[in-house]
């Protein structure tokens, strides 16, 4: 009986001493400057005392390479001999205060730009905080912040304040049934709050609600009795957001899926602006080409309640989903959005990046109160071919200045540029 409890207790200590090999005993993080470790350790799965495993490192890296403030990462394992495995992930930092510009002109002289500052992780916590200015002919601002991982690794909560006047055409139709430009002076302001909920880091979803109120004062154009020339109507929003991520990022090059949908209930108090529903997918796809060639494509579609109204949700805009065709030129009920570009790098150091860029943006929409075979009505059909340069900073989160220049080729179609940070999509 002694011999035998003795062949087990070896036994029992062999395997013990080979599954301690396989320990990992340690989890160190290198590289931080400002980010937190005790916070890097709460997204991560690697922890002391787990089984080494290749594939929870690897979804680690592609964790935290999704990360605003982590501009790189990779992992090593230090072999310490009879006491297991010690995990060391190596991590570049970007730089995350950031200015960020958007400026936008048509060939109609049209010129309109927003300008602000984010800092993306502030308290070295993840958490983004920004504010905004912009002109569009009248002043507007906004403020946000964002902190995805406030109660806990999963779990956060985004608040927006924003106060936006900007000048508004709305079509209406004269005698003949030709639309015309009526220039309202149109203001949004209010508070959002979202909850933000992370199920995994390829799929996000945020859920919340919005009170805001919409001012419409005419100034110019045509007239018509049944559209009223002062509007102020308080509102309220509830909308859902569904993000999933497939992409891998390496600096300016991605690769993989991604796809974003909105949607949304807005809630009246006058029927001159009433109740609907609003939601619109993201379908974003992209593609290495070669060492220095990335392809890029986004298709979005958008479908609202079908009111017959000036005030259609979707416009066609400059900043918006076609480069070059003017600022807010159109609205609609629904819409169908096609971007795709081809990007080329060609200077790439060691903090620098030129790259260049050939598009070509398309798009078409259904009228208030129209059918779906609106999208067909070369009326309202735009192609928008054109090029463009990106100046980037690898080392600066979201560091692309942007410039476009787009070439209507359908009917009634103008020209323009459009300036940016970062990528168009």
């Amino acid at each position: 009986m002694k011999k035998l409890y003795s062949f087990f207790l070896l036994i029992f200590v062999f395997l013990n001493g080979y599954a301690q090999k396989e320990t990992i005993t340690e989890v160190t993080i290198k590289g931080t400057k400002k980010t937190k470790v005790s916070f890097l350790k709460k997204l991560i799965k690697v922890e002391a005392g787990t089984k080494l495993d290749s594939t929870v490192l690897i979804s680690d890296i592609e964790h935290l390479k999704r990360l605003p403030f982590v501009a790189s990462a990779n992992f090593s394992i230090v072999n310490k001999i009879g006491d297991g495995y010690e995990v060391v992930y190596n991590i570049e930092e970007n730089f995350t205060l950031i200015p960020f510009a958007n400026l936008f002109s048509s060939s109609n002289d049209d010129f309109a730009f927003r300008v602000g500052l984010q800092e993306f992780n502030f308290l070295g916590k993840g958490v983004t905080l920004g504010a905004f200015y912009q002109y569009d002919i009248f002043n507007s601002f906004g403020v946000n912040i964002r902190a995805p991982y406030l109660f806990s690794p999963k779990l956060g909560l985004s608040v927006n304040y924003k106060d936006l006047t900007t000048q508004e055409p709305v079509f209406l139709e004269n005698s003949n049934s030709i639309a015309e430009d009526t220039n309202y002076k149109y203001n949004n302001s209010g508070v959002e709050i979202l909850g933000l909920y992370q199920l995994n880091f390829k799929n996000r979803i945020e859920f919340g609600f919005s009170k805001f109120t919409e001012d419409y004062q005419y100034i110019s154009g045509p007239t018509n009795v049944n559209v009223p020339q002062t509007l102020n109507v308080d509102k309220h929003l509830w909308k859902l957001i569904y993000n999933y991520d497939n992409i891998d990022y390496h600096y300016q090059y991605l690769s993989g899926f991604r796809s974003y949908l909105n949607f949304q209930y807005v809630g009246s108090t006058d029927t001159n602006l009433p109740e609907f529903l609003i939601g619109f997918n993201d379908f974003t796809f992209f593609k290495r080409i070669g060492e220095k060639g990335n392809w890029a494509s986004r298709v979005r579609l958008g479908l609202a309640t079908n009111i017959d109204t000036p005030f259609a949700p979707f416009t066609v805009d400059n900043n918006i989903n076609i480069r070059g065709v003017g600022n807010t030129i159109d609205r609609g009920t629904a819409a169908i959005i096609v971007n795709t570009e081809y990007r080329h790098t060609l200077v790439d150091k060691d903090w620098f990046v030129l790259q260049s860029n050939v598009f070509v943006d398309g798009g078409s929409w259904r009228n208030p109160g129209g059918d779906f075979g609106d999208f067909s009505d070369t009326q309202n059909l735009r192609i928008y071919p054109g090029v463009g340069l990106r100046f980037m900073h690898k080392k600066i989160f979201n560091a692309i200045f942007r410039i476009d220049y787009g070439y209507g080729i359908t009917q009634d179609a103008s020209r323009g540029l459009v300036f940016g940070i970062g990528q168009y999509f």
